[in-house]
């Protein structure tokens, strides 16, 4: 099962969306939070595989727990990853492309179908993002203040593991990855492991985060 914690101030939203969860297969919502601050409290003691994250809210706002989720010494006490998706009213936000940056997995519109709600959680759950690479860019382009050289790990990456980081940046499958590079799609993902490890990333979405903001993208 998949443990689901939803993130939102509006009482009906919360209720609608957790019988949404819990009618998906493989799904379970172990608990609910109605501001930024039940947020990262909730998550410590729940440990929940996915956070579904309202990004305006009181006390503390959507942003800033993602941010407070991700902090090194939370991550590093984790037996297992935790994965947010922020949910927005807004196409193209920009306090989506922070928190994208911070750690979220992407983003996804209030008016979602339970279909695609459902879907998502299983995406990010898997350590993929909720939106395409391209819109991942456009938000992102939204939010840009400069471009920085690429950190020296960057340089540490073997020739094989850079073809391997610009094919996930663009948005390759591993198995279409494995082809283009001409290598096993268990290859892959073990090239995919040694460049996360790194340059110090948690996921498939920081690879694309990272690429762009460091001018890596073709």
């Amino acid at each position: 099962m998949i443990s689901v914690l939803l993130v939102d101030d509006q009482d009906l939203f919360r209720a609608g969306v957790r019988v949404i969860v819990d009618a998906q297969e493989g799904l379970h919502v172990v608990g609910a939070a109605g501001d930024g601050l039940e947020a990262v409290r909730l998550t410590e003691e729940l440990s929940p595989d996915v956070v579904l994250m309202d990004l305006r809210m009181p006390e503390m706002d959507g942003v800033e727990a993602t941010r407070q989720i991700f902090l090194p010494e939370r991550v590093a006490r984790r037996a297992a990853p935790v994965r947010v998706i922020v949910l927005t009213t807004f196409d193209l936000d920009d306090r989506a492309a922070t928190a994208i940056r911070y750690g979220a997995s992407g983003f996804l519109l209030k008016d979602t179908t339970p279909a695609q709600l459902a879907d998502a959680i299983r995406t990010v759950h898997a350590g993929n993002a909720v939106l395409a690479p391209g819109d991942l860019t456009r938000l992102l382009e939204r939010d840009l203040t400069a471009t920085r050289p690429p950190p020296p790990q960057f340089l540490a990456l073997t020739v094989k593991e850079r073809e391997v980081f610009d094919a996930v940046a663009r948005g390759l499958s591993n198995a279409e990855t494995g082809r283009l590079v001409f290598v096993s799609e268990s290859t892959v993902k073990t090239h995919v492991g040694a460049i996360l490890r790194k340059l110090g990333l948690r996921d498939r979405v920081q690879i694309v985060v990272f690429a762009y903001e460091n001018g890596l993208t073709g």
